[in-house]
């Protein structure tokens, strides 16, 4: 049995059991799957750095709570993959995704150009950003924003898919894309609706995230592949006990 903690990095607990219902639909059968959020007065979403910037310590106490719990993975959902290096520092057994990197990794694997659907424009550098560091900008060819934000994605579903489908068909036409990849965790319970008209695959982020911790909790147990504390994921000394 491997435990997974999906958290929701928001001060709000709206998306808690949508998701949980979702990820209860493609969870293997040995994996036990729990959803949560960051209790307290904080940011509804996460559309601002600033906002991103109050949320991380309270993400890396999640962290560290969820280990001390016994946690085998834990998904940061956010698609900036808010605080993820510090997580992994943090951690010293637990191995932790997000959406961006592990939908990047995936979606370079089934085609050859990506095109990442947003809520707003103002999200776009810090994901490009993050496609750069993750070395993936010869595969993604183009963002496209919806103009929505986070908490709108879910409020009149046909209205959000009319805006991703045609967002999407301007990527395949345009700039070439044969992936298409949901920019926002808030975009869950679409992806295959989508996917079935557009023809290609289309990467629910948050569900990536999530399959990918499956994954990387697999191979732990069965090969002992984890972070690497050598260097960059290095944890800092227990007798330091910041966190």
């Amino acid at each position: 049995m491997k435990r997974i903690l999906f958290l929701n990095p928001i001060h709000t607990n709206i998306f808690n059991q949508p998701y949980l219902e979702i990820l209860k639909q493609y969870k293997n059968k040995e994996t036990e799957i729990e959803v949560t959020s960051l209790e307290g007065v904080g940011p509804k979403h996460l559309e601002y750095t600033c906002y991103e910037a109050i949320a991380m310590p309270n993400i890396v106490k999640k962290v560290k709570e969820a280990e001390n719990a016994g946690f085998d993975g834990m998904v940061i959902g956010c698609f900036y993959d808010t605080a993820l290096r510090a997580a992994r520092e943090v951690s010293q057994n637990m191995m932790i995704t997000a959406p961006a990197e592990s939908s990047l990794h995936i979606g370079a694997t089934l085609g050859e150009s990506i095109s990442i659907i947003v809520g707003q424009r103002k999200w776009i550098p810090e994901m490009q950003e993050n496609v750069s560091h993750y070395g993936y900008t010869n595969k993604v060819t183009s963002f496209k924003s919806v103009n929505l934000g986070v908490h709108e994605f879910q409020k009149d579903l046909t209205e959000t898919k009319k805006r991703i489908m045609q967002a999407s068909k301007e990527a395949i036409k345009k700039d070439g894309a044969d992936v298409i990849i949901l920019g926002c965790t808030a975009e869950f319970g679409m992806y295959g609706e989508l996917q079935e008209e557009l023809g290609i695959p289309v990467i629910d982020s948050g569900l990536a995230a999530f399959k990918y911790a499956e994954l990387l909790t697999e191979m732990k147990g069965k090969m002992n592949w984890s972070h690497s504390k050598r260097i960059g994921y290095q944890s800092p000394l227990l007798e330091e006990n910041f966190v």
